[in-house]
């Protein structure tokens, strides 16, 4: 009787471009993570012809109903009273010194409310920034 010999084919699977794939996505979400400011509160903001190119670790938010909201870094916005954001803004300066803060204000409040928010920031020596959407053509 004659055995047959039979040759091994190569039945392995090469994961290096599967691999290489997961790599690129994993790269490309960490990046846009990172651009990412989160602003769960709907403000419609003035136009302005230049934007800013600070990224502001501090946020101050003024909707059109005249509600302030407040977060730190990527934390979420939270509802305070105007007496509760100089504390707030203080203890984020000591955390983080080279601070900015951006103040989101909704294009109908009025212009007084603004400048109590600037008050706060030029008593304190804060930078702030204030946050525009780009001039439509």
């Amino acid at each position: 009787m004659a055995l047959k010999r039979r040759t091994k084919v190569n039945e392995s699977f090469s994961m290096a471009s599967m691999t290489d794939v997961i790599f690129l996505l994993l790269i490309f979400f960490m990046v846009t993570s990172t651009v990412v400011i989160p602003n769960a509160i709907k403000v419609t903001l003035p136009q302005a012809q230049k934007q800013t190119a600070a990224k502001p670790l501090t946020r101050v938010t003024i909707d059109a109903n005249l509600n302030y909201y407040i977060a730190f870094g990527k934390q979420r916005e939270t509802q305070v009273s105007f007496e509760e954001i100089t504390p707030f803004l203080q203890e984020c300066y000591t955390k983080e010194p080279e601070m900015f803060v951006a103040l989101y204000a909704d294009e109908t409040v009025p212009y007084k409310e603004i400048v109590r928010i600037l008050n706060i920031a030029n008593q304190n020596k804060f930078k702030m920034v204030l946050a525009t959407r780009p001039q439509r053509n």
